[in-house]
């Protein structure tokens, strides 16, 4: 008789609950968990309820979830993928840029941790500290961060990596960060991944710079319309540029071969008083 495994009311229950919500919502986000204290979680339901489902179990119960729908939402498997650390599923019928942008704004920082992993570089930069000369020279090196004293303060004498992204942070380095009042830690929700319509945005798409985006958009559309203008392209922004461009060539190219017409005829009639006053300066009486 082959042995089959028993699973409990509870694991149904739930699998069958986060089936119907990823059924449900047009928008279903992958996030990680780890590092997000109790206290910010509730504070963050809180602030996104009506807008945003947050629930989490264990990964191998959504990964069974996701295949429960896959066949009524293509591609939605290659979310899992994206299902890492402590796991949580987001549900909501918002845009996938306008989550991601709602979830950055409610994170927050936080002193590093041992144990952590650094989400960027962490760096210390030269300047004067508050510490006295001491053994607090030595700890800094040990950290990789050149100091010295200057005016009876340490000073740090150059800008430091002293943990580079992805890279575990060490007590001793942990300890000196929060020392130095460096907070390079972030709390919040840490979104890695939005499922929409059989398409997965990762996390690095959905982090928009929107001043950049901005500035570039900006630069895109003025080298767009300089361009028009050039190839003498008809719009309704480019017409009257154009026109008045045409005008300005045509005049000067008349202006150039003494054509005259009633916007060159005063201007080639000067331009011939002057060279006749500078022939005549130039011939004896």
């Amino acid at each position: 008789m082959a042995y089959q495994a028993h699973v409990s009311d509870k694991k149904k229950s739930t699998v069958k609950r986060f089936a119907e919500l990823l059924k449900d919502y047009p928008i279903v986000g992958a996030v990680n968990m780890e590092n997000l204290p109790a206290k910010q979680l509730q504070g963050m339901r809180s602030q996104l309820r009506g807008k945003v489902v947050i629930l989490m179990t264990k990964r191998r119960l959504l990964n069974i979830a996701i295949d429960k729908i896959k066949s009524e939402k293509p591609g939605i498997e290659k979310l899992k993928e994206h299902l890492i650390g402590m796991p949580a599923l987001l549900f909501t019928k918002e845009n996938p840029f306008s989550l991601a942008k709602t979830l950055k704004k409610n994170r927050s920082n936080a002193p590093a941790k041992a144990g952590q992993t650094a989400p960027n570089d962490i760096k210390v930069s030269a300047g004067a500290t508050p510490f006295a000369p001491g053994p607090i020279i030595g700890e800094l090196s040990a950290c990789g961060i050149k100091a010295g004293v200057d005016a009876g303060k340490v000073a740090i004498k150059e800008d430091a990596v002293v943990v580079k992204a992805g890279q575990v942070i060490k007590p001793n380095v942990a300890a000196i960060l929060t020392r130095l009042g460096i907070e390079p830690m972030e709390i919040g929700l840490n979104l890695t991944a939005v499922y929409e319509n059989g398409t997965i945005y990762a996390k690095n798409v959905l982090d928009i710079d929107e001043d950049k985006f901005m500035a570039d958009f900006s630069q895109a559309a003025a080298w767009a319309f300089n361009l028009a203008v050039e190839t003498a392209t008809l719009t309704k922004d480019t017409t009257d540029v154009i026109l008045m461009k045409a005008y300005s060539d045509a005049k000067a190219l008349a202006l150039s071969q003494d054509i005259i017409a009633d916007a060159t005829a005063g201007e080639i009639l000067a331009k011939a008083e002057r060279q006749a006053m500078a022939l005549k300066a130039r011939v004896p009486e």
